[in-house]
């Protein structure tokens, strides 16, 4: 016999939920922002709209599934299974968060506040989740499936992102590493910079997106989020005796695989924005990363 589906809602906490965690009560994160010229009531009506988006989804589950409520912190320490649905409630942001922990599970993005959010990502109103959680299992309910960026060290260590791979020292100072692609006859260059960006078509709505035009658009062009491309750029390469500046920027296929050895005390590597979640990586250790061979399954 098998498992009911098991929705799992992933949320977090909103602006307001943290103003009042921090302050303690209502009236001091009230006098906090008005001391700053801020109103708290355009947060606390921002946070009223999640919380009735959040509701109406939960009432939206089938009877006969179970369900899970949980939060962005607690990503990291949940197993999900592979009967799970997963409805992110919340900002195109939170899919990127939830989609390293994944494999292969349908994910259904539901955007808490239309207008606000780009929904890239988040694609789906509140009202509208009870029709797709019925048919997500259905024939011929489509879905997208975006690509994914993967770095894997040396010592096993491995790192999924839906967005991008940063690569660098933790606090986004000079990081010392020698740079080359693995099919590339061997050319291998020292550099000194501030971190190596990697990132997807996904990616390419946001921080990607940002370098690329900020070097003029020049090179190939940023790909599609179901493309099994990714480009990488060097951040701040900084030329010397030592160090080169030769090879800030490129694109890496499916096989191909961009090779980076540490040669500081202490580097990591992060995926969309989750500093809390790195890889841990010191002098010596080597890290390849690209395309990843899970992709991310988002219905709509």
């Amino acid at each position: 016999m098998s498992l009911a589906p098991r929705a799992v809602l992933v949320h977090r906490r909103t602006e307001y939920e943290e103003l009042v965690a921090r302050h303690g009560t209502h009236g001091q994160a009230a006098f906090f922002l008005a001391s700053r010229g801020r109103d708290i009531e355009e947060v606390a009506e921002r946070h009223r709209r999640t919380r009735r988006a959040l509701a109406e989804v939960t009432a939206a589950v089938p009877l006969t599934w179970r369900q899970m409520l949980l939060e962005r912190a607690d990503l990291d320490r949940f197993l999900f299974a592979p009967e799970d649905v997963v409805v992110v409630v919340g900002q195109d942001g939170l899919v990127a968060n939830v989609a390293k922990y994944l494999a292969g599970q349908p994910v259904l993005g539901i955007d808490t506040d239309p207008g606000r959010n780009p929904g890239v990502l988040v694609r789906h109103r509140p009202q509208d989740a009870g029709t797709l959680l019925a048919s997500v299992h259905a024939a011929g309910t489509g879905v997208s499936e975006l690509t994914m960026v993967e770095a894997v060290a040396d010592d096993t260590q491995r790192l999924v992102a839906l967005n991008e791979i940063y690569l660098g020292a933790a606090g986004h100072q000079t990081a010392r590493y020698r740079l080359g692609l693995d099919d590339d006859g061997g050319v291998v260059e020292a550099q000194a910079s501030s971190g190596v960006l990697v990132g997807t078509g996904t990616g390419a709505t946001g921080w990607i997106r940002s370098v690329w035009q900020e070097r003029g658009g020049d090179g190939p062009a940023l790909p599609q989020p179901s493309e099994q491309r990714l480009l990488w750029f060097v951040r701040e390469a900084w030329p010397s005796p030592a160090t080169g500046t030769s090879l800030v920027a490129g694109e890496l296929s499916a096989e191909r695989r961009l090779t980076l050895t540490v040669e500081s005390e202490r580097l990591i590597a992060f995926g969309d924005g989750m500093e809390t979640d790195a890889l841990e990586l010191t002098w010596g250790q080597r890290v390849r990363v690209g395309v990843c061979e899970e992709r991310l399954r988002l219905v709509g």
